[in-house]
């Protein structure tokens, strides 16, 4: 039977999991929003892995703010989630200066020049991936919808990004004043 290393990332809104090879290349990777169903979301990518590669044994990590108990319930090595971006990062990329890494209520910075030193927002869910959901979704569209229409902005509006809250109450006027989606999106990014 093959055997594989494999890494499990169980966010606040996602489970991410991927499946590699002994050169590091990826066989298998996939990720599902969880609805607060973080077992059966990862149950089924796990099938997925089975009925892709066939039978075969993982060697897991797992990694992510809804993580720590499902790792020790089934006894997977856990690794916090700003050292595996970190670690990663050194092996695949070693001259990166800064990452940002946009979680789905959080967000973190990560400097690897001077030291390493990481800073996570705490206020707010400004910025992060249920930021863009809920932005996105007042502008009656998806995260991919937005991205696309910010191509083509023609103008910027100041929006409070430190919290959802703000920023819905600074664009909901400018949506009724006729702001075009483009610019919107774009001063929401």
């Amino acid at each position: 039977m093959k055997a594989y290393r494999a890494g499990i990332d169980i966010g606040s809104t996602t489970v991410k999991l991927v499946v590699l090879n002994e050169h590091n290349e990826i066989l298998f990777g996939d990720y599902r929003r969880h609805h607060a169903h973080t077992q059966e979301t990862l149950n089924s990518l796990l099938k997925s892995v089975r009925k892709e590669l066939g039978e075969c044994s993982l060697q897991l990590k797992i990694t992510g703010s809804g993580s720590i108990n499902l790792g020790k319930a089934l006894d997977i090595g856990f690794v916090q989630e700003v050292v595996a971006v970190a670690t990663a990062l050194k092996e695949a990329a070693p001259q990166t200066d800064v990452a940002i890494e946009l979680g789905g209520e959080d967000a973190n910075i990560i400097y690897f020049k001077g030291g390493l030193e990481e800073r996570m927002n705490g206020v707010c869910a400004g910025g992060t991936g249920s930021f863009i959901d809920q932005m996105a979704s007042l502008l009656q569209t998806d995260a991919e919808g937005l991205n696309e229409a910010a191509k083509s902005y023609q103008q910027l509006y100041p929006i409070a990004a430190r919290c959802g809250v703000f920023a819905k109450t600074d664009i909901q006027p400018l949506i009724n004043e006729g702001a075009t989606k483009a610019d919107l999106a774009a001063s929401i990014f």
